[in-house]
């Protein structure tokens, strides 16, 4: 069915009047229509108008710009960012019901966005663009520098890209120094000791190890290198800059099911209240049907979100969903709220390698399913990526040592090897990291001055 940019806009209000009927409450929405070479950029750019140039983007947009001119694999029907007002982006060649459908979406996302803790609490949406452009900037001007250049800039980069997402990963909390952490040590010592009515000669409890780097782990490992390395404050700049931008994006990584199936929920109600007519409703169906299909050899947030959110509101009603969708995050929402009904309606069953080949390991029977949930939970969203910390900073050599928290899932050696190769070039001294192998054995990475890596 034909359509121009005022049939957008005329269903656009209806979309939005219904969504707000149903309760839904959302930033103020801007819609974008692209082609398919801009949304290749888009979806490069993480969908960012304005971001600081990297040698991955072009990686990236090169990469699924070959993979959809083969036929291998599909475009996103929309893209949606989380600032105020909200901007999305909707594929020129979609059909009128696939425009219908993603807006609808749109709105499910932008009601996620505007409410759901983890945003409300780590991103501040109205200067979300004005962060990337000002970061933009800044990059620019120290690539154009004649006294550092592409090469240094893109070196702090690719150092800094690599261990991104090891920085703090609770959303909202502050911070907390070595100082305040060795002033806090002090002050318990001293108050439990007079709390006891012990004189000096009298107390055998020893003296907390204040002058230790750290005092205690600390699991921001950018931050514990802008604060402690030899680095040039224009180098400190960009690590600042991929960490502030990095705690952007938690959120999202931290919500993927609930936000997919949330939008899909909602798309899929505001859809059946419509009204369409038999040509456009038989499309939806279909274009609904493919969105939330099961994934072979994997999980489909989309299906499994919309199944939950679905479950929720026929055993809860409507006033659940809403409260799930504010206080929640998927680990949460995995592990409330995934049934064993759900789990065996979904077919869901968890596998592990052995030796050369995969075997199942549970499946969705009266014990199975509390595992497969348990997993589920466990490791999604930033659970997925190894959870590093910072334990000591010799003060003598300047040796950085990090650790592994062990959970039960070993590290990829060759891709740790070559991370920490990173950490050695923004740190520039000797690095250490701790990890354990399936059989509870310590084992020692350490990256000497060379760059050389040996196991201990």
């Amino acid at each position: 069915m034909e359509y121009n940019l005022s049939t957008l806009e005329n269903w656009n209000e209806i979309i939005e009047k219904k969504a707000k009927d149903f309760g839904l409450k959302f930033y103020p929405q801007e819609f974008e229509v692209i082609g398919f070479n801009e949304m290749l950029g888009y979806e490069a750019y993480v969908g960012i108008p304005s971001k600081y140039p990297h040698w991955s983007y072009g990686k990236a947009y090169d990469k699924n710009k070959t993979l959809y001119s083969l036929n291998m694999t599909g475009l996103p029907y929309e893209m949606v960012i989380n600032t105020d007002p909200c901007l999305a982006y909707l594929m020129r060649e979609n059909t009128l019901l696939l425009q219908i459908l993603t807006m609808a979406h749109v709105y499910g996302h932008n009601d996620f966005f505007a409410n759901n803790r983890m945003f409300t609490e780590g991103t501040n949406a109205k200067a979300a663009l004005e962060m990337f452009k000002l970061d933009a900037e800044i990059i620019r001007g120290y690539i154009i520098n004649p006294n550092i250049g592409y090469e240094r800039v893109e070196k702090i980069l690719d150092a800094a890209h690599a261990i991104r997402y090891q920085i703090p990963r609770v959303v909202g909390v502050k911070e907390i120094s070595n100082e305040e952490v060795r002033d806090s040590l002090v002050k318990d010592y001293y108050t439990k000791k007079e709390n006891r009515g012990l004189l000096d000669g009298e107390d055998t409890t020893p003296f907390p190890e204040v002058n230790k780097i750290p005092i205690e782990p600390v699991d921001d490992v950018i931050g514990f290198i802008i604060k402690y390395s030899s680095l040039e404050e224009w180098e400190k700049n960009i690590l600042r800059i991929v960490k502030r931008e990095t705690e952007y994006f938690i959120p999202q990584i931290e919500t993927k099911t609930m936000n997919e199936g949330w939008a899909s929920f909602w798309h899929y109600n505001i859809l059946k209240s419509l009204e369409l007519e038999t040509g456009l409703h038989f499309e939806f169906l279909k274009r609904h049907n493919d969105v939330v299909a099961p994934m072979v050899g994997g999980l489909n947030p989309y299906y499994v979100g919309f199944k939950v959110f679905e479950d929720i509101d026929k055993r809860y009603g409507r006033e659940k969903i809403f409260e799930v969708r504010r206080t929640e995050r998927d680990s949460s929402f995995l592990r409330k709220y995934l049934t064993k009904e759900l789990c065996q309606e979904l077919n869901l069953f968890q596998y592990a390698k052995k030796s050369f080949e995969y075997e199942i390991k549970e499946v969705s029977d009266e014990e199975g399913w509390r595992e497969i949930r348990n997993y589920l939970a466990d490791t999604c969203g930033v659970a997925s990526i190894p959870y590093i910390r910072v334990v000591d900073l010799n003060r003598r050599d300047l040796t950085l040592t990090l650790e592994h928290y062990y959970d039960g899932r070993e590290l990829e050696l060759s891709y740790a090897k070559e991370t920490l190769k990173y950490v050695f070039d923004l740190w520039g001294y000797k690095v250490k990291l701790i990890t354990k192998t399936r059989d509870g054995k310590d084992i020692e990475l350490i990256c000497n001055e060379d760059r050389n890596i040996f196991i201990n």
